[in-house]
């Protein structure tokens, strides 16, 4: 059993404890910290969680043998560095770090230091991506040709002035950081690295500022092309779909797949739920323990922030954006 510290207890923050905390045999949350304590105390005590008086005095607790941040994006790098040179384990909520440099000086602090980080990419834990991963590995799909997503949601519609997720440096390209950039690991997690990118993004719907309509075309290293959609004052929705030159898979939701093959009928594939908050958590508590490492590696981690930089920048510029 690990203890961790909380750092955010935001809506986010909160959802990551109760997805293990009393439940798992691998992690606990023992303290924690948060911009407005008042707002949490009550819950933090019902949680069982120590309040304590900032970010430094969570790293200087040594009850503290790891930090779970679900704090603004643009904290990341700095966050991790501290924690990395403190000695604790590190848990990060996505976007990694809003650039590619600053994700390598982050990855190069947690590397010099021996301590696992893992980022909460919750979506690669769901069992439908984890089966169509297999399926592309075994080569069930043939050629792989294009990928495309749409991942929605009405979140923005609520943003507020004032609100950390309402500044356009925190929220690039509408959807991207909350949304978008879950899709865009996806796309790394069954085609590889991105190479290059041509974006569309403005606003449609909102007037505080943001993007809520982002489009963005995409070539990756391995020749497979792609696109990615994501709006941010519609209607939920997850959807994604793999062509290859045998079959193509249609992901619809955390729970189904659709197979499609020439000349068949569609194949569904359907799944129970799962909990992959607590999933994401107690691979983290294993990596800590010197168990199996964390399946999303340090170089992805990287890769993740140069997509993330790569859309953010073709937002606001014409023509294709090389992925850093």
């Amino acid at each position: 059993m690990i203890d961790a510290a909380i750092v955010g207890m935001g809506r986010w923050g909160r959802v990551l404890v109760e997805s293990v905390q009393g439940k798992s045999e691998a992690i606990r949350f023992v303290a924690g910290c948060t911009r407005s304590q008042d707002k949490a105390a009550d819950w933090a005590s019902a949680q069982g969680i120590r309040m304590l008086d900032g970010y430094d005095a969570v790293l200087a607790d040594p009850a503290v043998k790891a930090v779970v941040l679900a704090t603004p994006h643009s904290q990341h790098a700095g966050q991790v560095i501290a924690a990395a040179a403190a000695g604790r384990h590190i848990f990060v909520e996505k976007p990694f770090t809003l650039t590619k440099a600053s994700a390598e000086q982050a990855v190069a602090a947690v590397r010099r230091a021996g301590v696992a980080m893992a980022l909460g990419h919750n979506r690669r834990f769901q069992p439908a991506a984890a089966r169509l991963k297999r399926m592309i590995a075994a080569g069930a799909l043939g050629t792989l040709c294009h990928i495309e997503g749409n991942i929605s949601g009405p979140g923005a519609q609520g943003y507020r002035p004032g609100m950390w997720r309402a500044d356009p440096s925190e929220s690039p390209a509408g959807g991207l950081a909350g949304m978008g950039i879950h899709m865009l690991d996806m796309f790394q997690h069954l085609c590889g690295p991105m190479a290059e990118v041509t974006v569309v993004s403005h606003a449609r719907v909102l007037a505080n500022g943001l993007d809520d309509t982002t489009a963005a075309l995409l070539r990756f290293r391995s020749g497979v092309t792609g696109s990615l959609t994501t709006l941010a004052a519609v209607p939920r929705l997850w959807r994604m779909q793999v062509f290859g030159s045998d079959a193509w898979v249609e992901m619809r939701g955390s729970d189904e797949l659709i197979v499609g093959r020439e000349g068949k009928p569609p194949e569904h594939i359907t799944f129970g739920p799962a909990d992959i908050e607590r999933a994401e958590l107690e691979a983290f508590a294993a990596a800590c323990a010197g168990g199996p490492d964390y399946p999303l590696t340090l170089e992805e981690a990287v890769h993740s922030a140069a997509m993330f930089e790569a859309v953010a920048t073709g937002a606001r510029s014409r023509g294709w954006i090389a992925v850093p």
